[in-house]
């Protein structure tokens, strides 16, 4: 038979495991996004002449 602690140690164990896989995924996702990001910024760049800095002000600093 297992213990009352047994029992707490194995279910705090494994809702550790399932936090850090959701962390892990959840970063993998993060990281995906902001290379998406970048990206379209760069094709944006590429397509219009203006940089990625005057794309995100949308022209409030004047910079052209």
């Amino acid at each position: 038979m297992t213990s009352s602690s047994d029992a707490n140690w194995y279910q705090e164990a494994a809702a550790a495991q399932i936090k850090a896989e959701r962390t892990q995924k959840a970063e993998l996702l993060n990281g995906r996004l902001a290379m998406l990001g970048f990206a379209i910024g760069l094709i944006t760049e590429a397509v219009t002449g203006q940089g990625i800095i005057n794309q995100i002000s949308f022209g409030v600093f004047g910079i052209n």
